[in-house]
């Protein structure tokens, strides 16, 4: 029986001499805040595989940090692109309106979480999003405090890196941070310290009674114009809360007159098997923040919402010269245009079942995993040094992405102990493509 041709091609060990070259002048002419996780520059990319300007060809589960939903360089986006560079650049939405917003806005609205009205308004980037969500919540309820959680992840500028919840290296001698930010628990279920610790273990009860007991001790529930939350927590390690979570947290903020804000920067676009994530747990937030694979790697966020809650601010008191750029709608459109005419949500479902089912195999080979988890294509693999304490095995997981590299796959880690390995694969990605990167992790992995 022959042997199916991999897709991984390496030509040069990596980096080879022309990337390094270029990774030599990064370090020259930018500052050390622009690290580089990936030693390889690219050249080019289409779907799920890479190509360094070396001539060496990579599996890419990096999904550009979980931008890249349709995968790099999708036909449809590529062709709107193209056609819209010879159209116009730039007006500025407010100054001179365009069409390809409105459609863009119009038909995410028909998306919203929950049904019924909505309106929709674009950014450039997910913490833009998440700036103004929180001043639209302000100024409808007239009220400051913001409730979020412990391992939130929500951006770096002021108020989106005060909701952000991990220090290093997000915060750490960035303060003062803005004010009348509150902070409560998150349920973690492998990690739970409130009660059970058992992945299993619907750990939900104890986080729900300390957020509750944030209004008695934190912020008054008249003084808190929003909660904000990601439906599966993305930078703090693909935690995936307990079902209950959602539709509890839904009915906390309805209870206390208190406006949900649901981020789904990292879940939204197809990530979790569903359009956005909050649909699963079948509830209506007051607001949703998206971003990342809304263009295809297109600079573009969006803020969609209840219809009086919109329209809290008043005229121009939000916005921006570059929010909605017409580059970005016309990719957003040709985003949906693939979710409408392909099975983009179904593959999101396989791919996450196989690939639970593939970690879930190296789990019983090393003792090194300790929780395999994941929504849809959101999958993660949690590494400890002993399954017993649950020790985080940081240096492992580096070591272990590291190989991976060095193999033809590319891979990110996340979680609050950099311990997680996760995948952002575009969810078109090929199962065998899929089934020979997990080969290169099981190798890489079992090398300990």
């Amino acid at each position: 029986m022959a042997t199916a041709k991999k897709t991984i091609q390496l030509k040069t060990a990596i980096p080879g001499p022309k990337s390094a070259a270029v990774l030599e002048r990064v370090a020259k002419a930018t500052p050390r805040a622009v690290s580089i996780g990936t030693p390889l520059v690219v050249d080019r990319a289409h779907g799920s595989v890479l190509h360094d300007i070396d001539g060496n060809t990579f599996i890419d589960l990096t999904g550009g940090v979980g931008v890249l939903n349709v995968g790099h360089t999708h036909d449809r986006v590529t062709a709107a692109l193209h056609e819209q560079v010879d159209r116009f650049l730039h007006t500025d939405f407010t100054s001179i309106p365009y069409e390809s917003y409105v459609t863009l806005a119009e038909r995410l609205n028909q998306r919203f979480p929950g049904g019924g009205p909505c309106r929709t308004l674009f950014f450039n980037s997910g913490a833009e999003a998440v700036e103004n969500a929180v001043k639209i919540a302000r100024a409808y309820t007239g009220r400051k405090g913001i409730i979020a959680f412990e391992g939130a992840f929500h951006g770096r500028t002021l108020m989106a890196m005060t909701l952000t919840s991990k220090t290093h290296p997000y915060k750490a001698g960035m303060g003062p941070y803005a004010p009348e930010v509150y902070r409560v628990p998150f349920p973690y279920p492998y990690r739970c310290e409130l009660g059970g610790g058992d992945p299993q273990h619907e750990c939900g009860g104890p986080c729900y009674e300390r957020i509750e007991k944030a209004l008695l001790l934190q912020v008054a529930p008249e003084d808190a114009a929003a909660v904000i939350v990601e439906p599966v927590q993305g930078e703090g390690g693909f935690v995936v809360p307990p079902k209950t979570f959602l539709p509890w947290l839904r009915d906390f903020t309805s209870r206390h007159d208190i406006l949900l804000i649901v981020d789904e920067v990292q879940t939204g676009f197809g990530r979790t098997g569903t359009f956005f994530a909050t649909e699963q747990a079948g509830i209506r937030p007051d607001i949703v923040t998206m971003a990342k694979s809304i263009a295809d790697g297109i600079p573009l966020s969006g803020v969609m919402g209840r219809p009086d809650v919109m329209d809290g601010p008043g005229p121009s008191q939000i916005g921006g010269t570059y929010v909605g750029n017409p580059l970005g709608t016309v990719a957003g459109n040709a985003v949906l245009d693939a979710f409408e005419s392909e099975d983009l949500l179904g593959q999101a479902q396989r791919q996450g079942e196989f690939l639970r089912s593939r970690l879930s195999q190296m789990a019983q080979k090393s003792p090194y995993v300790g929780d395999v988890r994941g929504l849809g294509a959101m999958v993660a693999m949690e590494l400890v040094v002993d399954r017993t304490t649950k020790d985080p095995a940081a240096d492992l997981t580096s070591r272990v992405v590291s190989r991976c590299q060095q193999k033809g796959l590319l891979l990110l880690t996340a979680g609050i102990y950099g311990n997680v390995i996760r995948f952002l694969a575009p969810l078109n990605t090929p199962l065998d493509l899929l089934d020979e990167a997990c080969d290169v992790l099981e190798a890489s992995l079992l090398q300990g």
